[in-house]
């Protein structure tokens, strides 16, 4: 199954439609083991995400093919290299694990600054250590990759894809990294569940976009799917993509997604926005 489980929620409160706050502990057991046995292999975490590694950890991930994603560098680092295995180790540690199945880098610009190359060396360290079986970063635009590339080449990269935020499809650079061979992760598929929600919970600060989602929802009602089998389909039909992370705070949410999960090839290619303060959601005034 090409869904990755999302863990934001274990550790904090997340998501514009999120009204449970931060999942209980025992409901995260019973995610991951329902999860797991509904044949999703794969856990994207970061040490920003609270108390996430240590939920999972706690949990037993073993057989679980981890991704996490590092802080940013701090500004005033001695040595990369000790700062890498100090982060790795500790996420390692909470995760009670021995090797993570992928490492990113939660701020790409930090391999562009002036300690750039030593930290792409350290990276490469931590693969040939066996520590991480593949590096890469996790981006907000496509457009990042633009000065990214000639430094390091990632194997792989995760961004924002839904069918209001294209721009890695648009941009060209889905085509471009799946003909290099890069996996490719995708989240934000409901765009912190905002997608999901019906006109009269959506706040105040939408308004201004309230013709595309009332298409979006027409979309849906013509098709004679849920918002959810929308938002879902849409990018589980893009080719090339290795994984979808979805994000759940209950069982049931979770149930939702799995039977949700069909690719669904006829959205309106016109149906989104290029519009940052709607699609970036570090951007809401809410």
């Amino acid at each position: 199954m090409n869904l990755a489980l999302g863990t934001v929620q274990f550790g904090m409160p997340y998501g514009i439609a999120n009204i449970r706050g931060q999942v209980p502990f025992v409901e995260v057991k019973s995610i991951l083991h329902h999860s797991f046995q509904a044949g999703i292999d794969t856990l994207d975490t970061a040490v920003a995400y609270g108390d996430s590694e240590a939920y999972l950890g706690k949990a037993g991930v073993s057989g679980w093919r981890i991704v996490t994603k590092l802080p940013a560098l701090p500004d005033e680092v001695g040595n990369v290299s000790e700062w890498l295995v100090h982060e790795v180790s500790g996420s390692l540690d909470r995760l009670r694990v021995s090797s993570l199945e992928a490492l990113l880098i939660h701020r790409p610009s930090d391999l562009l600054g002036p300690l750039g190359g030593v930290y792409c060396d350290a990276l490469r360290l931590i693969k040939e250590q066996g520590l991480a079986a593949a590096v890469g970063v996790s981006i907000y635009d496509p457009s990042e990759l633009d000065a990214l590339w000639p430094a390091f080449r990632p194997d792989i990269v995760q961004a924002p894809l839904n069918v209001l935020d294209r721009r890695l499809i648009r941009s060209g650079w889905l085509l471009r990294l799946v003909g290099s061979g890069v996996q490719i992760y995708t989240r934000s598929v409901f765009l912190q569940g905002l997608l999901l929600m019906p006109a009269e919970k959506r706040p105040g600060y939408f308004e201004r976009w309230t013709t595309l989602f009332d298409r979006w929802s027409e979309w849906c009602e013509e098709r004679g799917c849920s918002r959810l089998q929308g938002a879902l389909g849409y990018v589980m039909a893009q080719s090339g993509i290795d994984k979808v992370i979805v994000g759940v705070d209950s069982l049931a949410q979770l149930d939702e997604i799995l039977a949700a999960a069909v690719p669904i090839e006829s959205v309106p290619d016109d149906l989104f926005s290029e519009d940052l303060y709607l699609i970036e959601p570090s951007r809401w005034n809410i």
